[in-house]
């Protein structure tokens, strides 16, 4: 940390379902009334958001007094101001690491599992209550740190969107994308249901269910492995369009080239955030490879 100056920690988090609901149906007997309606019950959720609560306060408690804190809910992530050394903290699901990584610019980061009897925890892979000795860990430069590949793609245009498991590119809806995909010097008109690029993180998700499918004879990338993977989904072979560049693995300096042939409705959008998209017009392209960025996840 900089001499003089205290920590900073960004806890963030996101609404839980029971919030969800209350801002739904505005009151919790409304709420309770509509899912006894569908055959559940308000009191599962509300033990879930009474769990996080709780490890909410157990967080809140670890930071030092004297450090200083912000407390950030994940929409706001895009307006706000990350200092260099901020110590982040994300309180959730693993979507909440991948979420806050692509703001990031190397800032630590630090994943914590409110609830280990329902999320597996792959990225939050520490509990509330180890919170207090990781933070200061991290603060006298102790701390474990995995260094983690992330993609990203740039666009004709300028636009650019980052990353941590994969990036999808095609069709906003079921219709198929059409496109041509440029690898190295080879070129083909494709029509398929889009393509993802996906890094090792992304590999225990769409990327792995998409390489059983395919039956890939290479292995997935690993977190840390500067590669990443790319695949084609559902290609159709027609007298315009082929099948013969379907997947791949891109190492540093490699790239895949995307040129557009969707009149409307191509999208380009990041670890499943459909709502944060790219457009991805007629005519636009779209470069993917590694990022320089890498999520630095305590």
């Amino acid at each position: 940390m900089t001499l003089g100056r205290l920590p900073r920690v960004v806890l963030v988090t996101r609404p839980t379902d029971y919030q969800a609901l209350l801002v739904a149906h505005g009151t919790r007997e409304q709420a309770r009334f509509i899912l006894e309606g569908r055959g559940q019950h308000i009191e599962e959720v509300e033990d879930r958001h009474h769990r996080f609560e709780r490890a909410l306060g157990t967080v809140l408690r670890a930071i030092p007094l004297k450090w200083r804190r912000s407390l950030l809910d994940r929409s706001d992530l895009s307006a706000f101001v990350f200092e260099p050394e901020d110590l982040v903290v994300a309180l959730g699901q693993d979507g909440l690491v991948a979420n806050v990584a692509k703001y990031l610019e190397g800032q630590r980061v630090l994943g914590l599992n409110p609830d280990p009897e329902r999320v597996d925890g792959v990225l939050v892979k520490h509990t509330p209550e180890d919170a207090s000795d990781l933070l200061q860990d991290a603060v006298n430069g102790r701390a474990s740190v995995e260094s983690r590949t992330m993609v990203e793609a740039t666009l004709d245009d300028g636009q650019r969107l980052l990353a941590l498991n994969e990036l999808y590119v095609g069709h906003s809806s079921h219709q198929s994308a059409r496109y041509r995909l440029h690898l190295g010097q080879h070129e083909e008109h494709q029509s398929s249901s889009g393509l993802i690029i996906a890094t090792g993180t992304g590999s225990t998700g769409w990327a792995r269910s998409i390489h059983l499918e395919h039956q890939s004879s290479f292995a997935l990338p690993k977190p840390t492995e500067p590669q990443l993977a790319f695949f084609v989904r559902e290609a159709f072979p027609s007298r315009a369009t082929g099948t013969s560049i379907t997947e791949g693995l891109l190492s540093a300096g490699e790239q895949v080239l995307v040129v557009s042939e969707m009149n409307e409705q191509g999208v380009l959008f990041g670890d499943g955030m459909e709502a944060d998209c790219l457009p991805f017009p007629w005519g636009a392209t779209a470069a993917f490879q590694m990022a320089p960025e890498r999520l630095n996840l305590i």
